[in-house]
């Protein structure tokens, strides 16, 4: 097995992404524009995309780290706007998708049609979080898109598998296709509620954090390949336990939560940055198939269904968002009235990703081993142009929409305060806890130990509120980020002089490493303060 071209992939792709944090433009564009690029440079192989490793050993692991970076009680605030478009959106989408293009395109049938609307319905997990992270979007529209992207994935693969059996003749019937969404939705569900507990506590119950960590790699695997062992989704059971896993991950001791972060985050940022990449590589895949199609009439199709995917889409955005609130008047007392523009960024950020090309990828040559596929090349080839469209087009254009509307960003300034007011609270209860302890004799110290929990509290409490407090005249700079910086030059400083009693002999590596590691907790420290 040739590992070359893997590892270029990563590399590459790695290099991209990080040169993309140094400019405006989002780096999953970047990615898919470096990919359509290299596609076409000599010697470079073939990426194409396997559905049988995209979908059990990519998505599990994206799902998971998205997830548990999701708030549960704020997605449990947004059920409503959640459900109506990752279940009622994916669906409608499918239906209207599928029925236009059977009237666009001459000679396709009606089930394939619906194939190819049922793999362009979801708007992809990675891009929606990555765009609303980089723009700042207000936290509620966030939450909503988070929330849509973590489910949609498992209504879209089922609608696939209900419209790919009509395809293919096998008898398949509305009420048998109820049936296996019911089947696949509650069942994965379940398949997760019955695994997050025992989860949780086998991480509790690790006393290493190598282990826990190693563990916490293993989840998002275990829970899909148990959810797709009884037919039940396996992107929902891996949602659900990464839910539960988030909320409580305060129950975990603090060197696997430290540890945790570092490792999810490098494996995040991986396979996001391949994921993206390998979008814009099919592009040779892609056309080589086409045929028949090429030139003016599979351009028309393309940009008759991008037109397609992003009216369906504010179709229903709209009527989701106003409709439920006329009919209700339990909504109307409990909900602000939402004005227009939320509704149009959230119908606006409808991008498509890596789960469509996978799933368009999964379809079968041939019907029963013998006749092929109806127009498969050209699903895969509207598939990768709705993808690259949507990504472009709309992920280009997002920011400067949200700046046009004017939308109310997040609140900083409030932000802090409630972190400050939090932090009050907290250190308020943690020296009351503090004097209890001292008062027994058993945790007697000497005045001066004493005295430095307190300061260390004390600097705790006052963090927070440095940062809204009064700049430095000459610098810029608040007391707090003065604190930090000249931390950080004296534990420079002894670094310094810790390598260089290393380098004469006085001590070993094994204590240099060990001191090292000392200073590394108290810079990590100072630098967690200014998160």
């Amino acid at each position: 097995m040739d590992i070359l071209p893997l590892l270029l992939l990563v590399a590459g792709s790695a290099a991209v992404a990080g040169a993309g944090r140094r400019v405006p433009v989002p780096a999953p564009l970047l990615l898919v524009a470096a990919g359509l690029l290299v596609s076409y440079v000599p010697g470079v192989p073939d990426y194409t995309l396997d559905p049988e490793v995209v979908l059990p050993l990519l998505l599990p692991p994206l799902l998971y780290t998205a997830a548990t970076d999701s708030s549960y009680l704020d997605l449990r605030a947004q059920l409503r706007p959640v459900a109506l478009l990752s279940v009622g959106y994916v669906l409608f989408a499918t239906l209207a998708v599928g029925w236009a293009v059977y009237l666009i395109v001459p000679g396709l049938p009606l089930t394939a049609a619906l194939v190819l609307g049922a793999v362009v319905a979801p708007p992809d997990a990675v891009a929606a979080t990555a765009v609303a992270r980089r723009v700042g979007l207000p936290s509620r529209i966030t939450t909503i898109l988070q929330g849509e992207s973590l489910v949609n994935d498992a209504t879209a693969i089922t609608a696939y598998r209900v419209a790919l059996a009509a395809a293919v003749g096998e008898g398949a019937t509305w009420s048998a296709g109820v049936g296996e969404f019911l089947l696949a939705a509650v069942g994965g569900v379940l398949a997760g509620l019955v695994l997050m507990v025992p989860l949780h506590w086998l991480r509790t119950r690790l006393n290493e954090a190598l282990l826990q960590n190693t563990l916490s790699l293993l989840i998002p695997f275990v829970a899909y390949g148990v959810a797709e062992q009884v037919h039940a989704s396996g992107v929902l059971a891996v949602v659900v336990v990464a839910l539960y896993l988030g909320h409580r991950a305060w129950e975990v001791d603090f060197a696997t939560r430290l540890q945790e972060e570092a490792v999810w985050k490098m494996v995040a940022f991986l396979l996001e940055s391949a994921v993206f990449a390998l979008i814009g590589l099919q592009l040779p895949v892609v056309l080589r198939g086409l045929g028949a199609y090429e030139g003016i009439s599979a351009a028309w199709y393309a940009v008759a269904l991008f037109v397609i995917v992003v009216v369906t889409r504010f179709v229903w955005v709209y009527p989701a968002t106003f409709l439920p609130r006329l009919l209700s008047a339990r909504i109307r007392a409990r909900e602000d009235d939402p004005s227009w523009k939320g509704p149009f960024v959230i119908a606006w950020a409808g991008m498509r990703g890596v789960v469509s090309l996978a799933i368009a990828f999964s379809i079968p040559l041939t019907v029963h081993g013998q006749d092929p596929f109806p127009e498969r090349n050209l699903i895969l080839f509207l598939t990768f142009t709705t993808v690259i469209g949507t990504l472009v087009v709309q992920g280009l254009t997002l920011p400067p929409l949200i700046r046009m509307l004017r939308l109310p960003g997040r609140d900083a300034q409030a932000e802090t305060l409630a972190e400050a007011n939090a932090q009050a609270q907290a250190s308020r209860a943690a020296e009351e806890r503090l004097e209890e302890l001292l008062a027994d004799e058993r945790n007697v110290l000497p005045p001066p130990l004493a005295e430095r929990l307190r300061t260390v509290l004390e600097r705790r409490r006052n963090a927070v509120w440095e940062r809204l407090g009064a700049v430095n005249p000459v610098t810029g700079e608040s007391a707090d980020d003065t604190y930090r910086r000249l931390s950080r030059e004296m534990i420079g400083a002894e670094r310094a002089v810790f390598v260089r009693l290393r380098d004469h002999r006085y001590i070993d590596d094994e204590m240099l490493r060990a001191l090292l590691r000392r200073l590394d907790l108290e810079e990590a420290a100072v630098y967690r303060e200014a998160a």
